[in-house]
């Protein structure tokens, strides 16, 4: 059995805590993007999704995945310095989402 990773354990409750905050800023959406839109190669799939929906459908499935299948997480994450230029765009943002996204950045630091 797998021993408890305090880093693992920190990055799934701050995924929690980022997906709970997007729900409540109404940015948590119930209709997945179209598979052409997921499969963008672009960094962050910027020309094919928001932010918000990046990290639900792809990034927040991903880590979780890797964890779940006791694989290593990514040792370089930079999101906060993008979410920084582009959820202020977002009506529904507030500072709570940037602060969440950096505590993750940190984390898998």
């Amino acid at each position: 059995m797998k021993t408890s990773d305090p880093q693992e354990n920190a990055v799934k409750k701050l995924l929690s805590e980022l997906e709970v905050e997007l729900r409540r800023q109404n940015l948590w959406e119930s209709a997945p993007p179209s598979s052409h839109q997921l499969s963008s190669t672009e960094p962050f799939c910027v020309d094919t999704l928001s932010l918000p929906q990046w990290l639900q459908w792809i990034f927040i499935p991903r880590i979780k995945a890797i964890m779940d299948g006791g694989g290593v997480l990514p040792s370089n994450c930079e999101i906060a310095p993008y979410a920084e230029q582009v959820l202020p765009e977002v009506p529904e943002y507030t500072d709570r989402v940037q602060n969440l996204i950096e505590k993750i950045d940190t984390k898998l630091s």
